[in-house]
């Protein structure tokens, strides 16, 4: 073999490196994103939803005054509007937070 065969050998290692690095930054942001917290609202505030980084439900508030027996639909169309709007400022909150310790790179797998 050629003397210096194996020149970019230490580049590989300082990447590894790198890379190990930013897999522990990940799992601390993934840990920190599961205790924040997003909120979005319907309906002018009648139905209000909590979603946790890990994209669960946490809570769903309705304001009495849009419980209406004869417009069921309305209510579970508010329910529904105010639950997709939280789940995407869940992932809007998660992909921004995973694009800093990632610095914008796409990897697969990651969320």
């Amino acid at each position: 073999m050629a003397k210096g065969g194996f020149k970019g050998m230490g580049n590989m290692g300082g990447m590894m490196k790198q890379m190990q690095q930013m897999q522990k930054k990940m799992a601390k942001m993934q840990a920190e994103l599961e205790e924040k917290e997003v909120e979005a609202s319907a309906g002018g505030g009648a139905i209000t939803v909590k979603v946790n980084g890990k994209k669960e439900v946490l809570s769903v508030n309705i304001d009495e005054a849009v419980v209406d027996p004869d417009d069921v639909e309305m209510l579970e169309d508010l329910i529904l509007a105010a639950t997709n709007e939280a789940l995407r400022k869940a992932e809007e909150m998660v992909t921004s937070e995973m694009s800093k310790v990632t610095g914008g790179m796409n990897i697969p797998g990651l969320m």
